[in-house]
């Protein structure tokens, strides 16, 4: 390999191992985002929706979203810890998606039903679906099987594209 391709898969190699970063940026900014607008539409599959107070109901969505950011921060860095590489998310991206997204069903599964079940400080109406054998509902599982792949997938796209020098 001559000294211009070598200098150009270092760099290459650069802008892959520098890229977890930005994309930890992205998906911090994506998951403030995506699970504030996913508490607000499942709201009316709570009872919160017609017991309390509009007040209240806003404490109680920002508190689920800062759940939610917390979930999905911890689930990552697990993910990241047990799967990742060096060169994230150019490296090992589909195995760190699949455990981040295990561990934040699981860790749904569970709130729900210690929530629901244990403490009960919330309760679903009538019209929210529940998942057979677990009881869970099924909109609060399938933020956590949607919105973790969806925003990590959209997040390492515009992350490796500006950083292989294509535009966003």
């Amino acid at each position: 390999m001559g000294e211009i391709e070598h200098e150009l898969t270092a760099r290459d190699d650069s802008a892959r191992a520098s890229a977890w970063l930005p994309m930890l940026r992205g998906y911090l900014v994506w998951t403030v985002a995506a699970h504030l607008g996913w508490e607000i539409v499942q709201l009316p599959l709570y009872t919160i929706w017609v017991d309390e107070t509009p007040g209240y109901i806003a404490f109680a969505v920002a508190h689920c979203t800062a759940g939610d950011v917390l979930i999905a921060g911890a689930t990552l860095a697990l993910a990241l810890v047990l799967a990742g590489r060096g060169a994230w998310p150019a490296e090992q991206f589909w195995p760190v998606v699949m455990l981040a997204t295990v561990f934040g069903a699981a860790t749904t599964i569970y709130i729900e039903w210690l929530n629901t079940s244990v403490r009960l400080a919330w309760e679903y109406t009538e019209a929210m679906p529940v998942v057979p054998v677990l009881g869970t509902g099924l909109t609060p599982l399938a933020q956590w099987l949607v919105l973790p792949p969806l925003g990590l997938w959209l997040c390492r796209r515009r992350v490796l594209r500006s950083r292989n020098g294509r535009p966003e």
